[in-house]
């Protein structure tokens, strides 16, 4: 890395463009820096995360270390897409909060977190206008788990990815595996109603392209283990009781009051 020269104290008190613009890409750089080493608060091993074994998520210790700058948590906001026609998403696109959760329908506590925790997130805020859930697919257990994903994916262009995903995170569906033959069940069990083209969808392009992004967002900011979370940019990571999430919502719905307004995607003001 290259070392800058200090600057003598006899410097004007004005900045020349260039010294601007090379402040302002530093500080681009650190945030960027700073968004990826808060989010190992993401890949916390504990018995409310899992990650293949191949690839353990980093220890505890490595949560004190998390900055909590609101600039990082600022980046890991934007983030959340608000785009209106996301088939793999929960309520108003300008909800003051946003729950972005990675996860993979081969995890155990993510079927936990989906089971006992997502409805009561979902009747209690979602329905209200408080709360805004959008789904990443993150499958890290091998080929099943990317199956499945694209078939969650393949039955939300049909609108019914609630259906799938609660089919799928049914007690003990996991352990019946998502083979081709499985997926194409569970798609009949949420009702999707053009199975032909549900299985088109789920072999083709788009699908794959899906979950490349969703995938690559993850890793990008350091996801190791399902599930994980960020609520309005702060992360939680594992299976958390309640209480954890419902603190969070309330931590950010109070601090999205002095801030303008989210917008959805494609409605912003001319």
């Amino acid at each position: 890395m290259s070392s800058s020269r200090p600057r003598s104290s006899s410097s004007s008190s004005s900045s020349s463009p260039s010294s601007s613009s090379s402040a302002s890409a530093r500080k681009r750089l650190l945030i960027s820096a700073g968004v990826a080493v808060a989010a190992v608060t993401l890949g916390i091993v504990s018995w409310q995360a899992t990650a293949p074994e191949d690839r353990p998520a980093r220890t505890s210790s490595s949560a004190a270390a998390a900055p909590k700058g609101s600039e990082v948590h600022a980046e890991l906001a934007k983030l959340a897409r608000r785009e209106s026609g996301d088939k793999l998403a929960a309520g108003r696109a300008d909800a003051p909060v946003v729950l972005i959760e990675y996860s993979d329908f081969k995890c155990g506590y993510c079927g936990k977190f989906a089971r006992d925790t997502e409805p009561a997130l979902v009747k209690k805020y979602v329905e209200d206008g408080t709360l805004r859930i959008e789904w990443r697919n993150f499958p890290i257990f091998g080929a099943d788990s990317e199956a499945a994903a694209k078939a969650a994916w393949a039955a939300g262009q049909q609108d019914r990815f609630a259906q799938f995903h609660a089919a799928a995170y049914a007690d003990g569906a996991k352990e019946k595996g998502f083979g081709q033959a499985r997926l194409l069940e569970l798609a009949r069990e949420a009702g999707v109603p053009d199975l032909e083209r549900f299985q088109r969808d789920m072999a083709g392009e788009p699908a794959a392209a899906a979950l490349q992004k969703d995938q690559e967002e993850g890793y990008r900011i350091g996801v190791t283990s399902t599930p994980s979370f960020l609520v309005n940019g702060q992360p939680i990571a594992g299976a958390q009781p309640l209480d954890a999430f419902a603190a969070a919502i309330a931590k950010a719905k109070a601090q999205a009051k002095a801030q303008p307004e989210p917008q959805a995607d494609g409605q912003a003001a001319q």
